[in-house]
């Protein structure tokens, strides 16, 4: 266990309290016909809340969204009383964006919580200032000894189940913020921009699901409106805007920010759209996806924007955060003897194994926005994941992934642990060469949790190729359990400072640790 409490400090509580009633204005009746208005007149609000992006140990990116034209301005400090505090002059915010602004934070102190507001001005008139919205967040250790404890989900409002008023919204953020980690990884499906929300939906026993609905969430999102106004829904749940107060995020995207499925170059044969061009649909979701959220690598000239970046932790943890979805080829029955494009592209399957060999963190937690093993079909004859179903040698998109795999081996790299959502259920699964078809690698793990707010799917297959064994898995036996009949799933990771010790825990919704395994540092074949 990290040597800190689980729980929030009182004082923390009384920064956030600040922050919900910043923010208590966005709450909205069961159906809405839009996104909800603000009234003009008086001065700027931020009531959307406050993000923390990749928090390293000296630097952070805070998020803020405003009701109208705004100068952003954040004071951070040591103490939650602000008497010395260091003032952060931030961007002037407006329609371009969507009223959203990112600030940049530099010179931090490593192993501190920060305590932070944001303050929206007027841009005429410096005094007519909004009320703050608070925030809290602890930097990355210098010291090994102090450890690191973080969660991991993905999958949010997909399938149909949005935010449902009669059971608390969200309520698996309040459990996460609960139990205060170090930062929040979102495997991606932040959004479900092809999910339309219907105000109702009846579940198999006759009980009816309640959806806080939305205009953007009445259709798939084609335009760049419809794109902000998918992401802004979530920011309508109480309990996430809290949990954005509370705990900084590292974030990924998968397909459903943009559609089921999608690939770079497709050409859409779905009746819901009109606009079939999948690279353009992309576009508009990525400039959506850059203004609401806080990814420091996305707010680069667009020449140098992208999505897969290491995340610096301390000594104890490098998270390695890739692209599945922008850099992949076309989906197919994945049999291809010869495939360099694969599903991270030539220019990231080199940028991962450059810095998985140069880093010197006790752990590389390789965070995928899709698994290796489970087979994923899309449609009759393709697969939407790496594995494919055959149970032999490497072939399509496994390539790309037995290069590497033979590069961690050859190189002794060691402390790689695999980390994805995608699916809908949580598992663990162990690769071994023993076991596999292709047998040049060093055994590793792979830990699946999600949804956080989805539907729950039956487990996939597994393919043989690279070896694995399901340890545990918890799934249903039919499609789309509705979060009212199946408690979502996320995970925890948490490394010990003194011993090194990673322990891995899949948590089902309600408090219950539903699985639990503790790897070893410096070893391989665990």
């Amino acid at each position: 266990m990290s040597n800190r409490p689980s729980v929030p400090a009182p004082g923390r509580r009384t920064v956030l309290r600040g922050s919900l009633l910043a923010s208590a204005a966005v709450t909205v009746p069961v159906a809405v016909t839009a996104a909800p208005a603000f009234a003009l007149s008086g001065r700027p609000s931020a009531s959307w809340g406050v993000q923390v992006g990749d928090v390293t140990a000296s630097s952070a990116l805070v998020w803020v969204r405003s009701d109208r034209p705004a100068r952003m301005v954040v004071e951070t400090s040591a103490t939650e009383s602000f008497r010395r505090s260091r003032t952060w002059h931030g961007p002037l915010i407006g329609a371009r964006t969507d009223f959203t602004g990112t600030t940049p934070l530099y010179g931090l102190v490593a192993g501190e919580q920060v305590h932070y507001r944001v303050t929206l001005a007027d841009p005429h008139d410096p005094r007519r200032t909004g009320k703050p919205v608070y925030g809290t967040f602890r930097t990355a250790p210098a010291r090994r000894r102090d450890g690191v404890r973080f969660l991991w989900s993905g999958d949010i409002a997909g399938q149909g189940w949005g935010i449902n008023p009669d059971i608390g919204g969200y309520r698996v953020y309040d459990e996460m913020r609960r139990l205060d980690p170090d930062f929040f990884l979102c495997s991606g499906d932040n959004i479900y921009a092809d999910g339309v929300l219907e105000p109702s939906v009846t579940l198999p026993d006759g009980r009816v699901w309640r959806n806080i609905t939305t205009v953007e969430k009445s259709k798939v999102a084609e335009t760049l409106d419809e794109y902000r106004g998918n992401f802004r829904y979530n920011l309508l749940d109480d309990n996430l805007r809290a949990f954005n107060a509370q705990v900084p995020s590292v974030i990924q995207w998968d397909d459903h920010e943009v559609r089921n499925n999608w690939y770079p170059g497709q050409i859409l044969d779905d009746v819901r759209y009109t606009e079939k061009n999948v690279d353009l649909l992309a576009a508009r979701s990525m400039r959506a996806f850059r203004e609401y959220f806080p990814v420091p690598t996305l707010q680069a000239s667009p020449a140098e924007r992208r999505m897969h970046r290491v995340v610096r932790h301390g000594p104890l943890l490098d998270l390695f955060v890739l692209d599945m979805r922008s850099f992949r080829n076309a989906n197919s029955p994945g049999r291809q003897p010869d495939d360099t494009t694969g599903i991270l592209g030539a220019e990231q399957l080199s940028w991962l194994k450059r810095e998985l060999s140069r880093s010197r963190a006790v752990w590389k937690v390789i965070a995928a926005d899709m698994p290796l093993g489970l087979v994923v079909p899309d449609g009759a004859t393709d697969f939407e994941a790496v594995a494919q179903g055959d149970p032999g040698a490497p072939l399509g998109r496994e390539l790309q992934i037995a290069e590497l795999l033979r590069h961690i081996k050859h190189r002794g790299i060691t402390g790689t642990v695999w980390l994805t959502a995608d699916v809908h259920y949580t598992s663990a699964q162990h690769y071994a060469p023993e076991r596999a078809a292709f047998k040049d690698f060093a055994p590793f793990w792979e830990f699946v949790s999600g949804p956080l707010a989805a539907g729950s799917f039956p487990a996939n297959a597994l393919d043989g190729t690279f070896g694995p064994d399901r340890v545990f898995v918890r799934a249903p036996d039919r499609e789309n359990v509705s979060p009212m009949e199946q408690p979502q799933f996320f995970g925890e990771v948490d490394i010990d400072g003194e011993s090194g010790e990673l322990t891995v825990r899949l948590r089902a919704q309600g408090g219950t640790v539903l699985f639990s395994k503790v790897l070893q540092p410096g070893r391989t074949g665990q």
